[in-house]
């Protein structure tokens, strides 16, 4: 393996960064992780930031995804349309300052939908170039805002947003289920329910409010409450999908979420694949290829 470091990655995120030391035949060296996301930091912060990352990891070249490439980062890093690929996406980085580059994402332009995306694109073509996943495939990166991505030939051809972490937070935060959602969110019977539940909706407010009903009329105990609105979320945002029987779906990403959508998938027909980590550098180090 080689042990000398060619360049810095930074994948560079709302409220956390990761940053790796990375050889030239894609080896991580070395590696951080810290609380300076961009929301902790103003445009004019970026190069004082870079100088530190050099001095912990080493005085490289970086290449840097993510939120560092919108409107509230450090440059705004215009969007490549889709369908996109890997080499347009590599052409299309920006350069702040001297040896760093930003990587820009991938939009939604044309059509009835618009849509975009920044860091996600970069995790779905390192999963193909390390043959985690096939050029043609359906992937889902579970989060605060759950993405939903498909690929043909290598190219992203479509993708769509759901906001089902970021409801199930406020829903947690404020209203008038917010008391009832404190317990922890379980793969059990009562997450499977609501997920059942969420599948067959039409109508997902009122879906929702059958939280507080069965609590009230003692259908769902009080401890099971969390996992069932969680089931009803994750399960009305994996039933939009209508193309999921038998077919493989790419999971971006571990831990207990992805397991929740995991079995959501698998109860809708679907068989989830958990892509290894190591993604995000794959697909960095496929650009920084692609750029030298």
């Amino acid at each position: 393996m080689d042990g000398r470091a060619a360049y810095i990655a930074v994948d560079w995120g709302t409220t956390n960064r990761r940053a790796f030391a990375v050889s030239g035949s894609g080896a991580v060296l070395d590696s951080l992780q810290d609380g300076r996301g961009i929301l902790s930091l103003a445009p004019g912060d970026y190069p004082a930031e870079i100088a530190d990352l050099r001095a912990r990891l080493g005085p490289h070249p970086v290449i840097a995804v993510g939120m560092v490439g919108s409107n509230r980062g450090w440059l705004s890093a215009p969007y490549i349309a889709a369908p996109a690929t890997l080499a347009a996406l590599a052409k299309a980085c920006v350069e702040p300052a001297p040896d760093v580059q930003i990587v820009p994402g991938v939009a939604l332009r044309d059509g009835q939908r618009p849509d975009v995306m920044r860091g996600e694109e970069v995790q779905v073509f390192g999963a193909i170039e390390a043959d985690s996943a096939p050029p043609t495939a359906l992937f889902c990166q579970p989060g605060t805002h759950n993405k939903w991505i498909e690929t043909v030939d290598g190219a992203i051809t479509d993708f769509t947003t759901v906001m089902t972490g970021e409801i199930f937070a406020l829903l947690r935060a404020q209203g008038i289920l917010a008391g009832m959602l404190a317990g922890e969110v379980g793969n059990g019977a009562a997450f499977r329910a609501g997920v059942g539940r969420g599948l067959a909706s039409r109508n997902l407010a009122a879906t929702l409010f059958e939280v507080r009903s069965g609590l009230l009329l003692d259908r769902l105990a009080p401890d099971d409450a969390a996992s069932y609105a969680s089931g009803i979320l994750i399960g009305a945002d994996v039933g939009t999908r209508d193309d999921l029987q038998g077919r493989p779906v790419h999971l971006l990403g571990g831990g207990p979420l992805a397991a929740l959508y995991a079995a959501a998938i698998a109860q809708a027909g679907g068989t989830a694949v958990i892509v290894p980590d190591g993604s995000t550098t794959s697909g960095i180090h496929a650009i920084w290829s692609l750029r030298t």
